[in-house]
């Protein structure tokens, strides 16, 4: 009997508020690669590190069931087929799926796994395709495109700027014609917004001494489409200065996940919202799933033109997690963090 010897990550209990190094647990185990009809095993070659990860881990009603207690972490990945029975996928076939956090994984359905032609485009690396070619660029490209419907000319606010979604989300809008303002934690990252990305400004929330004020001499038309992904005093601050018929779109609320005992605060004040006959709207990427071909099919082109740019932080080592996790709520990552295991 063949065997691999896998590691991999298992939730060993719920946090509550910050996760705590003790809500992981390292698991190492041999895993038979004697393979039935239909079952096929990879390699996995790229972990997607997410936000959206601390709400799984929550046992509460969402869009996706929760990871249950010692079930493998869920997690988008790259990977390669080194054993295949399933007809669907070859040796050597490199797929994007739900690998969760471990070095392999082995599977009996192609539901929701993609097979990737690496060669298209040609100017790209494996680890884009859980970037600005995968989930966050998805989201980026429907979020604007579908949800907020972007227009020549609109002002752009974007939260979480400098992050995975943001960051592609803002330079989508300058294609399209829009000025586009970002919201991002340190200088460093407001000057790669501007200097490399494109950006028209950006507010370094860190080091003003009052956000609704920042937006407003950064916004002084004021905002026409809000693209929210981190929620909290963000959100406060931007309704203030909406125009009207903007598009508040909610794509994510990274600054309230880790709140202790599920208690997050979503109160918003909608008077704004009534006065300027404005639209708040929030959306799940995987509404898109069968679209996704057409958001690759258009970010490929413009990467070739060399009109977007994607950035990714990888960091190696699957028995890092935990310490790696914990940078996307810190602010301690820089682009689309990713793990190779």
């Amino acid at each position: 009997m063949s065997t691999v010897h896998n590691k991999k990550i298992v939730l060993n209990k719920r946090p509550d508020g910050n996760v705590s190094p003790d809500c992981w647990k390292l698991i190492q185990e041999d895993m038979d690669v004697d393979l039935k009809p239909g079952e096929f095993i990879v390699k996995v070659m790229y972990i997607s590190v997410d936000p959206a990860m601390r709400g799984w881990i929550n046992d509460v009603e969402s869009y996706m069931p929760a990871v249950q207690i010692d079930e493998t972490m869920r997690a988008l990945g790259l990977a390669e087929v080194i054993e295949s029975k399933n007809d669907s996928f070859a040796k050597n076939d490199i797929l994007s799926g739900m690998f969760g956090v471990q070095k392999f994984c082995k599977l009996n359905s192609a539901y929701a796994i993609e097979k990737i032609d690496i060669t298209k485009p040609s100017n790209v690396d494996k680890s884009m395709y859980l970037s600005i070619l995968g989930m966050p660029g998805m989201t980026a490209y429907f979020g604007l495109m579908d949800v907020a419907k972007i227009q020549s000319g609109d002002t752009v606010l974007i939260s979480g700027a400098a992050g995975a979604v943001g960051s592609i989300a803002g330079q989508i809008a300058k294609i399209k014609g829009c000025n586009v303002v970002g919201i991002a934690g340190g200088e460093l990252k407001c000057r790669y917004l501007v200097e490399e990305l494109g950006f028209d400004s950006a507010i370094d929330y860190k080091n003003v001494k009052d956000l609704n004020n920042a937006i407003a001499s950064s916004c002084p038309n004021g905002v026409d489409v809000f693209f929210d992904n981190v929620g909290g005093a963000a959100l406060d601050a931007a309704l203030n200065h909406i125009n009207p018929k903007a598009r508040v779109t909610i794509c994510g609320a990274i600054s309230q996940y880790n709140a202790s005992g599920l208690n997050i605060r979503a109160e918003i004040d909608y008077i704004p919202i009534l006065f300027k006959s404005a639209r708040l709207e929030g959306f799940v990427v995987l509404d898109y799933y069968s679209r996704y071909h057409e958001g690759v099919s258009q970010l490929s082109e413009w990467i070739q033109q060399g009109k977007i740019k994607s950035k990714e932080d990888i960091r190696q080592g699957i028995d890092h997690f935990g310490e790696y996790f914990k940078l996307l709520f810190d602010g301690g990552n820089f682009g689309k963090l990713i793990l190779e295991p």
